[in-house]
């Protein structure tokens, strides 16, 4: 047995010792998500399933509030924080009741400091390693690689952003839909946000050009979610397995667009339903020693959004990047390499003397593989 499919084992029989999660996946606030998992826990209570709610944001709309009633609501832990009271969802509480089924809401909320963790989804994978059903609720705007897409369609930085893996691993993933024009509607009748946050709503972020492009990418998330686990049989593990087609985004330590990068590989691999490395080649000018702080932290930063994406991390030594970078991929069955293009042209007058840039060597001596050089610069920086 392949050392990959010993992992893909060892992966299930630790999700049989987890809870399961169900994520109701939405445009934009107001579609209706909070209420279809509410629905839904209503469901499950008539049916004698323990159910209890964690943690459920009404934002003072009646109808949400309304669905509250009839269910066991945990009380909420208090946090002070710069001399405000702050509740946020009691995980130790939650852990000790240990219902079957626990309903939280808004999945990539940021917890106050001094909370049990950063991110309100780490409550959740807490929650779901001691054996407790999870169902909540995620905008698609919120996914990781999916930033600099949002920010270029909305003109809008999305702070609060989860990891792609965890809607990956999701057991299961309910569109909530309705038509931008409905939604519009509710907005303006005061369902969603009240007085001017309402106003300030429509007039920026719920134009109907940004919902409609949010609404397509949901749809497409969707989709893609759909095909990677029709995909994710043994038949198709048997093929992946043979065929040079995984993907490889390559690392610099002073790259302005590594983010980027990325969130872009991730994109494609889950497009191909493959599995993705990011690899940074250290020369010898970068030796630890030899770089500084600010660089060394940025880095350090790039590799954790890297593994928070889904990718496998490595750090290769060599002088030559190019033959590095190809040696890697031969070695992993690399298909799709990504990688940004040079901060620095080479001048002409050393063109005449035969030196190419790193992306054009790769191009030319990576036999049967697709190099892809997305264009980072049409989105600012992070």
């Amino acid at each position: 047995m392949s050392s990959e499919r010993a992992d893909k084992f060892l992966r299930l029989i630790r999700r049989s010792q987890r809870g399961r999660l169900k994520i109701y996946l939405g445009y934009a606030a107001g579609v209706g998500k909070t209420c279809q998992m509410l629905l839904e826990g209503h469901r499950l209570r008539e049916d004698g399933i323990d159910v209890v709610i964690g943690m459920v944001e009404t934002h003072g709309r009646a109808e949400t509030e309304n669905l509250c009633g009839g269910l066991d609501l945990l009380p909420r832990r208090s946090v002070s924080y710069r001399g405000i009271a702050i509740e946020e969802m009691d995980v130790d509480a939650l852990l000790a009741r240990k219902p079957a089924v626990a309903l939280v809401d808004e999945l990539a909320h940021t917890n106050v400091p001094g909370s049990r963790n950063g991110k309100r989804w780490q409550d959740v994978e807490e929650l779901l390693a001691a054996g407790i059903h999870v169902i909540s609720t995620l905008n698609v705007q919120h996914l990781e690689s999916l930033y600099e897409t949002v920010e270029r369609a909305t003109s809008v930085k999305v702070r609060e952003r989860i990891p792609d893996r965890v809607v990956a691993e999701a057991d299961q993933l309910v569109n909530v839909d309705i038509t931008v024009e409905d939604l519009r509607r509710r907005l303006s009748e005061g369902k969603v946000y009240a007085g001017e946050k309402k106003e300030a709503a429509l007039a920026h972020f719920f134009r109907p050009a940004n919902l409609e492009q949010l609404r397509e990418l949901t749809l497409r998330e969707l989709a893609a979610q759909l095909d990677a686990r029709q995909r994710d049989s043994p038949q198709q593990a048997e093929e992946s397995a043979s065929s040079p087609d995984q993907v490889m985004v390559c690392l610099s330590s002073k790259g302005p667009n590594s983010r980027a990068l990325l969130r872009y590989g991730s994109r494609l691999a889950g497009r191909l339903n493959r599995n993705w490395y990011a690899v940074y080649v250290q020369t010898a000018k970068e030796r630890p020693a030899l770089i500084d702080a600010a660089t060394q932290r940025q880095l350090a930063n790039t590799l954790v959004l890297a593994q928070q994406l889904g990718a496998t991390v490595f750090t290769c030594k060599g002088d030559d990047v190019v033959q590095t970078i190809l040696q890697f991929a031969k070695e992993y069955r690399v298909g799709h390499v990504v990688i940004g293009s040079p901060v620095r042209k080479v001048p002409f007058w050393r063109r005449l003397w035969g030196e190419v840039s790193l992306v054009e060597r790769l191009i030319t001596e990576g036999s049967g593989i697709t190099v892809a050089v997305p264009d980072t610069k049409a989105v600012g920086r992070e």
